[in-house]
């Protein structure tokens, strides 16, 4: 499939009635078409594997074709100049969060490009990095806890960074740690305490939210099986 056929099918399942409650979520950008993902992903499945078609899409500027992008793209085919080009273009979280989920998570520099990204003063990129680690804890069932233990000082340290799209990526990345075993949600909760006691509003919040999933009685028995 070339570009002005993905572009083709993106606008036949353009949803321009759902634009308004979308921007109300925070999912906004110029030209957005409202293509919902389940329709995206049906849409990738069709295309397959497709790194030039990928590239070409994410160039569009079309929210809902750069989601596409991610779902497309091959991780083996991704490399760092792309992803730092990619990481500037983020301006709504839905299109941060599905190429780091569906994409970034899965290329060989993942851990490299978490720890430059969390050191970043935009909030995107910063955001990226967290939404990155909740996606390796999320999908990677074999790698070990340290693997995620070693981000901690990461999270610790931006959690006290009060805007919105940030806190809530560190918090998305403490809760899926904490939920892949009974060791990694032990160590969750300790961090999430020691967060707690950071003189910070947004540190508090992630803390707070965290703990409460982390302790609840569904994820510690499902832990516990």
């Amino acid at each position: 499939m070339d570009l002005n056929q993905a572009l083709q099918k993106l606008k036949s399942k353009s949803r321009p009635a759902e634009l308004a409650g979308m921007a109300r979520f925070g999912i906004t950008g110029e030209g957005r078409l409202g293509v919902s993902v389940p329709e995206l992903r049906k849409l990738a499945r069709e295309i397959g594997i497709d790194h030039g078609l990928a590239l070409k899409l994410w160039k569009t500027g079309i929210p809902d074709a750069m989601l596409l992008a991610g779902m497309v793209d091959d991780p083996e085919k991704v490399t760092e100049k792309q992803m730092d080009a990619w990481v500037k273009d983020f301006q709504s979280w839905d299109v941060c969060d599905q190429a780091c989920s569906n994409l970034f998570d899965r290329v060989p520099f993942t851990v490299k490009k978490i720890n430059q990204w969390a050191k970043s003063d935009k909030e995107f990129i910063r955001r990226a990095a967290f939404a990155m680690i909740a996606a390796v804890a999320w999908h990677d069932k074999e790698a070990p806890d340290k693997d995620f233990i070693r981000f901690f000082p990461l999270m610790k340290k931006a959690a006290t960074d009060e805007r919105n799209f940030v806190r809530k990526a560190v918090n998305w990345a403490l809760r899926n740690i904490g939920k892949r075993n009974v060791r990694l949600n032990r160590e969750a909760i300790k961090l999430a305490k020691e967060i707690q006691k950071l003189d910070s509003k947004a540190a508090r919040w992630i803390a707070a939210d965290a703990i409460r999933e982390l302790e609840s009685e569904g994820v510690q028995k499902r832990l516990k099986k």
